[in-house]
């Protein structure tokens, strides 16, 4: 269903600005047409004929159909747009919430001392993520660190 509405936001933002486009290049080329005057003897000058009625309809249809065209498929297009930030960030806090649910029961099991390893591996994140998110919670509750004999590094927290 998604890509359907891409594809109609794509197709109705293109055709709507090829008639705006179309519209635009009418109206230039009805005031950069020059009038041609056909001078009569003994009368009045005359315009030549020209295309200015054309033009006129190439204008106006092409504001006609090319504004809600338009219209329609930024509104498609940001409604995308809004939906798709809308999920991502419910995505985010469903893996904050596992994290922390995760974190929270290590703390209990091991009596407030969590590894960078340990938490990597039960939470399944790669090494550098799984640090930075417990040295932000080690910020948040004051825990202390002990590095041991090979440099890893285990927070304790006061359970």
């Amino acid at each position: 269903m998604k890509t359907a509405e891409k594809l109609a936001a794509g197709w109705l933002l293109t055709l709507g600005f090829m008639f705006v486009m179309i519209s635009a290049t009418a109206a230039l080329e009805k005031f950069a047409t020059p009038k041609v005057y056909i001078p009569v003897k003994d009368g009045y000058d005359f315009t030549a004929p020209n295309a200015t009625y054309e033009d006129d309809n190439a204008a106006v249809g092409g504001l006609i159909f090319g504004i809600p065209t338009l219209t329609l498929g930024t509104w498609l297009a940001l409604g995308l747009y809004r939906q798709s930030r809308q999920e991502k960030k419910a995505l985010n806090q469903q893996v904050s919430d596992r994290l922390q649910l995760i974190f929270y029961e290590m703390l209990q099991e091991n009596h407030g001392r969590v590894t960078v390893l340990g938490f990597a591996m039960q939470a399944q994140l790669p090494a550098a993520h799984a640090r930075q998110y417990l040295d932000e919670k080690a910020k948040d509750f004051n825990a202390n660190f002990k590095v041991n004999e090979e440099g890893a590094v285990s927070y304790h927290f006061d359970v």
